[in-house]
C-alpha cells in the first residue's frame, strides 16, 4: 500500500511535470498497463498494423527510407507483419552516423541529441522527440509497479552515466527531494565510499535500489566482510540494469538486502526493452518494441528458443526512426508465457554483449563466464578483468589484496584459462591495487576484441 505522499507524488506532481515537458507518459502508461492483459493474437495484431503506419511515416517523412525502399522496390503495403522487417536491411551505429540528418523526419518537432557511452568500442549519436521519451518512460514507470512501488516511493540510485551526473542542478536536485530519489555516482567505489554508500542506504531507507548490478555486488560483499546489516531496512526490490547480471551477483545481491533483484535490458538507443516481473520472466516491451532474433553471421532471422543477436525496431521513433538496429547483445526468445498471466512474450537467456564472448585457439566462441567462474572459484581475489587481445593472448588482471600474488594461484589461473582457450594460448597475468570502471561507471569483466 502507497503512503498518501507516494500516491499525490504518482498521481499529481509527476504528471504535471510530464505534461510541463509535453510528454505523453501518464496517457501511454495507462493504455501498457491495460494491454498487458490482452491476448497475445490480439497483441500481435495490434503490433502489425502499428508496424504498417509506422513504415508509412518513415517512408513519407524520413529521407533515408524513402530512398531506400525506393532502391528496394517496396512500398510500406509490402510491411503486413513483423515477418516482413526482413526485406530492410540491419540498421547499423556506422549507418546512423553515416546517414544522421537523412535519417531525421521532415516532420519532427524538437529532438534532443543523446550519445551512447560507448562501452561496446563504439559510441553513438543519435535524435530522440518527445514520443520516444514519453513510450519508454511509461514503459518502465510500467515494470516499476509491478513491484509494488511507485514514483515517490524512497529511492536510491547507483549510476554512472555523465548526462545524468552532469544534470545536478538546482533544479534536478529539487526534483529528486520532491520525488524521493537519491542520485550517487558509481565512479571510484574504494572501500570507504561503498561503507560510507551502505551508511546513506541504512539511513535513508529506500522501498527501492536502482542501478548497475555489478555496484550492489560490491556493496553486498562490503557488506558481509564489515558486517554491516542491510537485511532489516524493509526494500522491496533491486532494480538492476545497464549490465548482464550474473546468477551469483543476483544470489549475493538478495541474500544481503533481503529483496528480490529485478533484471531490466535496453539501452539510451534501443530503448527500454524488457523487464523482469515478480513471477521471473523478462517481459518484452511489446506495445512499442519488435524484438527480432538474428543469427549474427548470416544475419537471417531465428525462430524462438534459438540464441543470437538482438535486433530492435522502436515503433514510437518515428522522428528519428530506429527500424532493425542492432544491440551487440546475444539473448533467446522464450517459448512459453510467463506463469503472471501477463500476455507479453518473454526475452531469456541475456547473454550480454557479442564483446562479452570469448574465442579458443580453435574457433571455438564461448561466454566470458566460462573464464570468470575459474577466477570466482579462487578465495582471495577481490576482483578482475579478462582481455582477449587476440587468439594467441589474454590479459587477466586481479586484485589480491594480501601481498603479492603467489606463484600457485597464478599457475592455477594459466591452466584453467588454457584448459578453455588452448594449451598453447599465452596468459599475462597482471596484479593491480583495483580495478578501474569504464568511462560510463560500469564495469566490464571481459572484453574480447576477437569476438566482434
Amino acid at each position: 500500500m502507497s503512503s498518501i505522499y507516494t500516491r499525490f507524488i504518482a498521481t499529481v506532481i509527476f504528471p504535471l511535470q510530464e505534461w510541463l515537458k509535453k510528454h505523453d507518459t501518464v496517457r501511454r502508461r495507462r493504455q501498457l498497463e491495460q494491454s498487458q492483459w490482452l491476448p497475445l493474437a490480439t497483441l500481435q495484431q495490434q503490433q502489425n498494423a502499428k508496424l504498417h503506419n509506422f513504415i508509412s511515416a518513415a517512408c513519407q517523412h524520413v529521407p533515408y527510407y524513402r530512398t531506400l525502399l525506393q532502391q528496394l522496390q517496396l512500398t510500406p503495403d509490402d510491411f503486413s507483419n513483423v515477418a516482413d522487417l526482413a526485406k530492410l536491411p540491419l540498421l547499423t551505429k556506422a549507418v546512423i552516423t553515416d546517414n544522421f540528418n537523412q535519417l531525421k523526419a521532415d516532420n519532427a518537432g524538437g529532438l534532443k541529441r543523446f550519445n551512447t557511452g560507448g562501452s561496446s568500442g563504439q559510441p553513438l549519436i543519435f535524435l530522440l522527440g518527445n514520443e520516444r521519451v514519453s513510450h519508454d518512460v511509461a514503459a518502465k514507470w510500467r515494470a516499476t509497479r509491478w513491484w509494488d512501488v511507485d514514483i515517490g516511493d524512497k529511492e536510491i540510485v547507483a549510476w554512472g552515466s555523465p548526462i545524468e551526473l552532469g544534470a545536478q542542478d538546482k533544479t534536478r536536485i529539487i526534483r529528486d527531494l520532491v520525488f524521493r530519489s537519491a542520485l550517487i555516482p558509481a565512479f571510484d567505489m574504494s572501500e570507504q565510499k561503498l561503507l560510507a554508500f551502505l551508511q546513506r542506504i541504512r539511513a535513508t531507507k529506500p522501498k527501492m535500489l536502482f542501478g548497475y548490478p555489478s555496484v550492489y555486488h560490491l556493496l553486498a560483499q562490503t557488506a558481509q566482510k564489515h558486517g554491516v546489516a542491510m537485511h532489516d531496512l524493509g526494500i522491496k526490490v533491486v532494480f538492476v540494469t545497464s549490465e548482464r547480471l550474473y546468477p551469483y551477483q543476483r544470489e549475493l545481491i538478495e541474500q544481503v538486502f533481503a529483496a528480490p533483484v529485478a533484471n531490466g535490458y535496453g539501452g539510451r538507443d534501443a530503448g527500454f526493452i524488457a523487464h523482469q516481473c515478480p513471477a521471473g520472466g523478462m517481459h518484452l516491451s511489446f506495445e512499442d518494441i519488435v524484438v527480432e532474433i538474428i543469427d549474427p553471421v548470416s544475419n537471417q532471422v531465428l525462430p524462438a528458443g534459438q540464441a543470437g543477436e538482438i535486433v530492435v525496431t522502436h515503433l514510437a521513433t518515428s522522428e528519428f526512426p530506429f527500424i532493425r538496429y542492432r544491440t551487440g547483445d546475444i539473448a533467446t526468445l522464450a517459448t512459453t508465457p510467463c506463469s503472471c498471466g501477463r500476455s507479453l512474450p518473454l526475452l531469456e537467456s541475456i547473454e550480454g554483449r557479442s564483446t562479452d564472448f570469448v574465442v579458443a585457439a580453435d574457433g571455438t566462441m564461448m561466454h566470458g563466464l566460462a573464464l570468470i567462474y575459474i577466477l570466482r572459484d579462487i578465495a582471495g581475489i577481490a576482483a578482475f578483468k579478462i582481455i582477449q587481445h587476440s587468439l594467441s593472448q589474454t590479459t587477466v588482471q586481479v586484485v589480491w589484496p594480501q601481498g603479492s600474488l603467489p606463484a600457485q594461484v597464478s599457475s592455477q589461473i594459466r591452466a584453467g584459462f588454457q584448459a578453455r582457450l588452448g594449451q598453447n594460448v599465452n596468459i599475462d597475468i597482471e596484479q593491480l591495487d583495483e580495478i578501474a570502471p569504464e568511462k560510463s561507471g560500469k564495469y566490464r569483466y571481459v572484453i574480447s576484441k576477437v569476438a566482434t
